[in-house]
């Protein structure tokens, strides 16, 4: 009887070790989450509004703004408006490729914004605005390249794609009042007349992907 008693307990011991063992803390989940983003960087124009577009992608779990592409070290928002330091205004996203593709990153970039203007979206003008894929590996180049030639290829739009493709190399992160700017400053009217009616297009247009 003992025996019988004995083998119950250590039956009950070892499948609770293994129910311990299948559950991962939320700490853990959020870990394996975190080692499994991949990265994306896109200048679109006024940063403000390439960040408002991709913080409401269901896959970006994170999206930071700053300046790519340039010749000087920490350079501030002035210098860079000044358009004499070469970088382009961008957003670098953290993403999870298990629910968002870059091939979809890339169509939400190029229907987001007009990749035909030259160093201009709207009224903001100079090479800080530049339409620019930053690629992090061959594989986001191969990618970037292949999307931009169909796009031409298909005569999408009525002039040719300027979209600038080339290696990341290094970002510097913009000042902190330009982080989640629109989510915080919504009622401005850049927020109001530019960025809100893109905002709602993307929605329109992108309701499959958006955040829930």
């Amino acid at each position: 009887m003992l025996a019988k008693k004995t083998g119950f307990i250590l039956v009950a011991l070892f499948v609770i070790v293994l129910q311990a063992c299948g559950q991962k803390s939320d700490k853990e989940k959020k870990q394996m989450k975190n080692n499994n983003l991949e990265l994306a960087t896109f200048g679109a124009g006024c940063f403000w509004c390439v960040e408002a577009i991709f913080q409401r992608v269901d896959g970006v779990e994170k999206v930071v703004s700053g300046y790519s592409g340039g010749h000087v070290k920490n350079p501030s928002y002035k210098e860079v408006c000044n358009g004499t330091t070469g970088h382009a205004e961008v957003c670098q996203l953290s993403y999870d490729p298990d629910e968002v593709s870059y091939e979809e990153l890339l169509e939400i970039f190029w229907q987001t914004h007009d990749p035909t203007t030259l160093n201009r979206q709207g009224n903001d003008v100079g090479t800080q605005y530049r339409s620019v894929v930053f690629y992090h590996n061959e594989k986001q180049k191969e990618l970037a390249e292949k999307y931009k030639a169909e796009l031409d290829e298909a005569d999408i739009y009525n002039d040719p794609i300027v979209t600038e493709i080339s290696e990341f190399e290094k970002m510097y992160v913009a000042e902190n009042y330009h982080q989640n700017y629109f989510n915080e400053n919504g009622s401005q009217p850049y927020c109001s007349f530019v960025i809100q009616p893109k905002v709602d297009k993307f929605k329109k247009v992108f309701k499959d992907k958006l955040k829930n």
